[in-house]
């Protein structure tokens, strides 16, 4: 505890000298004016109101330097009229040659083509935003900003934009409707940058100058946006999205015919305020929901997969971002995915510019597995203080419906409860980032050991990074509406790494890092340890090697079957030693033809070895295809250590996950993707047909064909074919 009572002092002050900071790029400014005539968005940029627009070029080189100007030209001018702001990006090229593109898929790559972003900051928070943007053949990309500069793509809404390719340069223009923002009524200043990469010359550049070591998302380096005039109110905003399917499906492990069936739901967006949305849906469906990538389990816990549904996005880091990446008290993906959504309700958006709010209230229906009607509950709000940084406080409320019909309370409890507070820290430079965090569950029976107290602080300069973190989780913490995959354990993870910024043709910079990872009992007993000296290496064309070398030790606290297939299980208490080596490399993004290569060999528990070899393999027919082949290859062996039940002794077990991707992307409005996963560790063959035609500016007819097949003999399991259509309409 004395750990983390020194993180908390130290985030503290950390965050109070923050708060004299100034805005990084608060003297880039751009003058942003209501447009004279109409405007055409044909990508053109003809309309005599562009010529009126303030126009910006002169752009700071990011990578592979950020001690220069760009080499390679970008202009940019904005307008606005009563609907739409308006952005005009004129993208010069230096070199002769095609452009870098993969191809028209919506919200591509940022690494692997030509593109220019926007990223915006209407409460000029420094924290949350709008990414809007496209690559040089129009393919179009959007997403919200969280946490200082991350980007969650999944996002979609309403807008349009065009782009006009030509010998020497390629022009983008996008039209973005007040309504699809989200901002606060009479506010003048925003932040504002904007990006541009050009593969051909390796360089990534931006507006306003951005320190290599951060993205150029990061918004704690926008400029302003001044207006002159407060934005257009967007009026009576309100959005209904239905939606109507046909889906026929059948399972072949059971006797009777297949299933068809039709359906039909919808969903709403109402503004509350130009800062406050109301989203609502009844019976909605996820059928056309991108199929979730496999991956081989060789853990002793569960994977997690990241959440996909459009309905959870908006504002879902009020959510889902408080905790860890294995402490997560929310995790909307336990919403819905095995019993149907009724209904469902969602308050999110800014109060003001220190205060945000997310209320959201989901009712699911009983399944045939005999699960009974259940209610979730999250209200999250959130106080900006200091620069950056911020205070959330969560409650979360699982409650089952119906719970006398219950046959085995010991599966499915009455309740599950979370009430969390987090302190986040973000200083004005970006240079500190940490968190405090407190949680406590309440579940019936069960009210002591039922708390998380975890703290991190992380501090990334142009050399030196520096980061240690704190967890302590437990034994009878419950989050049955989160992942949090283990728990009676305190954790450390202390971390330390150096950057070289030679003067070569070759590298932009290299240098090792140094990582010691170490779990505890709940009376502080070591059980757990990974220690890993690596090596990174940034090439001028983009490639990427690490290196790396470790030891792990673990103790059994459970029995564990290595393979997580054979069924044989290592004893508890058991304990392992082994080392490891292994490496990690990345290809040029400019090629046509690129490739990963991920490898490690070492020991393994019970005494044994074990080999991983994986990668991705892909090559595109510029723009309309690209085309993957991803790959991860496992092999484990034993001896006759005495630790391993007999049946693992003298054995070898091999698993192969493979996954073939054709994207196609006609224009950049039809799209189809056949996905393809082998997977003989959980004895699977998917086939995952998805045709997308993007008939009206978020409206979309989709056509998705699934097969699941036995992969030893592949032996059909399930079929189906969905075919959905969904209108936006803006009132």
């Amino acid at each position: 505890m004395n750990l983390f009572r020194l993180c908390t002092s130290t985030l503290l002050l950390l965050g109070t000298l923050s708060l004299f900071s100034q805005k990084k790029n608060a003297a880039f400014e751009y003058h942003i004016h209501r447009a004279d005539s109409p405007l055409k968005i044909d990508g053109s940029g003809d309309d005599p109101a562009w010529s009126k627009a303030e126009m910006v070029s002169d752009f700071y080189m990011v990578l592979p330097m950020d001690t220069s100007k760009a080499k390679v030209r970008t202009e940019v001018r904005m307008l606005y009229d009563d609907q739409n702001m308006y952005l005009l990006a004129v993208c010069y090229e230096k070199l002769d040659g095609p452009y870098m593109v993969e191809s028209l898929r919506r919200d591509f790559n940022f690494g692997r083509n030509d593109n220019f972003l926007l990223f915006m900051d209407p409460f000029d928070d420094l924290t949350n935003g709008f990414t809007f943007g496209s690559n040089a053949e129009g393919a179009q990309w959007d997403g919200l900003l969280f946490e200082g500069g991350s980007a969650n793509l999944s996002w979609d809404n309403k807008w349009t934009s065009e782009v006009k390719a030509e010998d020497d340069k390629w022009t983008f223009e996008m039209a973005v409707p007040f309504k699809t923002l989200r901002y606060k009524s009479g506010i003048t200043r925003w932040g504002i940058n904007f990006s541009r990469l050009d593969l051909k010359t390796t360089e990534k550049s931006s507006w306003t100058p951005v320190p290599r070591q951060f993205p150029t998302a990061s918004l704690a380096y926008t400029g302003t946006l001044v207006w002159d005039e407060p934005p257009p109110p967007a009026g009576a905003n309100f959005s209904v999205i239905p939606y109507a399917l046909a889906n026929t499906s059948k399972d072949y492990t059971k006797s009777g015919p297949g299933k068809t069936t039709g359906d039909v739901g919808v969903d709403a967006k109402i503004a509350i305020t130009s800062a406050l949305n109301l989203d609502l849906t009844v019976n909605p469906d996820f059928s056309q929901v991108e199929v979730d990538r496999q991956q081989t389990n060789l853990d002793r816990f569960e994977l997690f997969f990241p959440e996909r549904r459009q309905f959870f996005l908006e504002n879902g880091d009020l959510f889902t971002n408080v905790g860890y990446a294995n402490i997560r008290p929310f995790f909307s993906r336990r919403i819905g995915l095995n019993t149907p959504i009724q209904y469902g309700a969602r308050l999110s958006g800014k109060l003001n510019k220190n205060w945000r709010i997310g209320l959201m209230d989901m009712q699911t229906n009983a399944d045939e597995q005999g699960t009974p009607r259940q209610n979730f509950a999250v209200l999250a709000l959130q106080r900006q203080i200091f620069a950056r940084s911020n205070i959330t406080a969560l409650a979360i409320n699982k409650e089952t419906l119906d719970f006398e019909t219950v046959t085995d309370p010991t599966k499915v409890r009455k309740y599950n409860r979370n009430l969390g507070f987090e302190y986040n820290l973000l200083s004005a430079n970006n240079i500190w980032k940490g968190k405090l965090m407190y949680l406590k569950s309440f579940s019936p029976g069960v009210n002591s050991k039922d708390q998380v107290v975890a703290a991190n602080l992380a501090y990334n300069a142009r050399r030196w990074t520096y980061s240690f973190q704190y967890e302590n989780v437990g034994k009878d913490y419950r989050a049955e509406v989160g992942y949090v995959p283990r728990t009676g354990y305190q954790y450390i993870n202390a971390q330390a790494g150096y950057l070289f910024f030679p003067k070569s043709k070759l590298l932009i910079n290299h240098g090792p890092q140094l990582m010691n990872i170490q779990y505890f009992n709940p009376s502080g007993v070591q059980t757990e340890f990974t220690r890993v000296l690596m090596y990174r290496f940034s090439f001028q064309d983009r490639r990427e090697l690490v290196v790396w070398t470790a030891r792990d030790y673990v103790k059994l606290l459970a029995p564990f079957d290595p393979t997580n297939f054979a069924g044989y299980t290592l004893a508890t208490g058991t304990e392992h030693h082994w080392g490891s080596f292994g490496g990690d490399f990345t290809s040029k993004p400019q090629s046509v033809f690129t490739y990963a290569a991920s490898w490690r060999y070492g020991g393994y528990y019970g005494d044994g070895r074990r080999l991983r070899l994986g990668g991705e393999l892909g090559y595109r027919l510029q723009p309309i295809a690209a085309i993957t082949m991803s790959f991860n290859y496992n092999h484990i062996a034993f001896d006759d250590a005495a630790v391993l039940p007999e049946q693992l002794k003298n054995s070898d077990w091999d698993f192969w996950l493979l996954g073939p991707r054709i994207d196609l992307t006609l224009t950049n409005k039809l799209f189809f993707t056949n996905f393809i996963q082998f997977n003989n560790q959980n004895k699977n063959v998917n086939l995952n047909l998805r045709v997308q035609w993007r008939y009206s500016p978020a409206s979309d007819f989709f056509i998705v064909y699934t097969d699941n097949y036995y992969s030893e003999n592949l032996r059909i399991r399930n079929r189906a074919l969905v075919a959905k259509l969904t209108y936006w309409w803006n009132g």
